[in-house]
């Protein structure tokens, strides 16, 4: 197993939940934390400890983002008019990772930053290698041509265990997206509830 995928598994085994719906998560088969005493560790979490849980879930569902990365785009949430929980979901799912991993284009958000960063995505055109940069409305990410046919990314279109979301315009046969429109919370096909209300309440403190 790489480093890669332990880090996703030790977020799902932390967290206690399947927060990717992946088939082949750990807590598909043991629902209580890691370690030996893992099983006992049942106490109830304080204000704090679940707003710092509900923050640690989301951060980790986008590829485990940096805390000085997460907490910029809730600073700049924060700045932006309407509900701040609702405008750090928007821009979590405006990251160019966030689109190529919810296109279907590879089968995880860490494959997506991965694939972003050796060069195999373009936006409108033209080749963008970060992770991190922000798609707007009407903007069209597409696969490069020469990566159209690896067998990662026919594999992943054809997932069963997620849909692609109606904000995105997907064409699998052409490998595009066209992002449609800024989505609300209930617009995003999160496996498990997220709670952005309560990371903004653990940024207010």
């Amino acid at each position: 197993m790489t480093k890669r995928s332990e880090a996703k598994y030790k977020i799902d085994r932390r967290m206690g939940q399947n927060i990717w719906g992946r088939p082949k998560s750990p807590v598909n088969r043991r629902e209580y934390g890691p370690g030996q005493h893992g099983q006992r560790r049942k106490g109830k979490l304080s204000d704090f400890g679940v707003q710092l849980r509900a923050k640690q879930k989301l951060k980790g569902y986008y590829a485990n983002i940096s805390e000085r990365q997460f907490h910029g785009i809730y600073v700049e949430a924060s700045r932006l008019k309407g509900d701040t929980g609702e405008n750090l979901i928007g821009l979590l799912e405006r990251r160019l990772d966030a689109v190529v991993y919810r296109a279907k284009f590879v089968s995880t958000i860490f494959a997506a930053r991965q694939f972003i960063n050796h060069g195999h995505i373009k936006v409108n055109g033209r080749k963008v290698n970060i992770s991190s940069y922000q798609v707007k409305v009407g903007d069209v990410v597409e696969v490069k041509e020469a990566s159209k046919q690896l067998a990662h990314v026919l594999e992943a279109s054809q997932l069963p265990e997620r849909d692609t979301p109606d904000y995105l315009e997907v064409d699998h046969g052409k490998m595009t997206a066209k992002y449609v429109r800024i989505p609300a919370l209930s617009d995003v096909p999160f496996p498990v509830q997220m709670e952005p209300h309560l990371v903004v309440e653990f940024y207010s403190r």
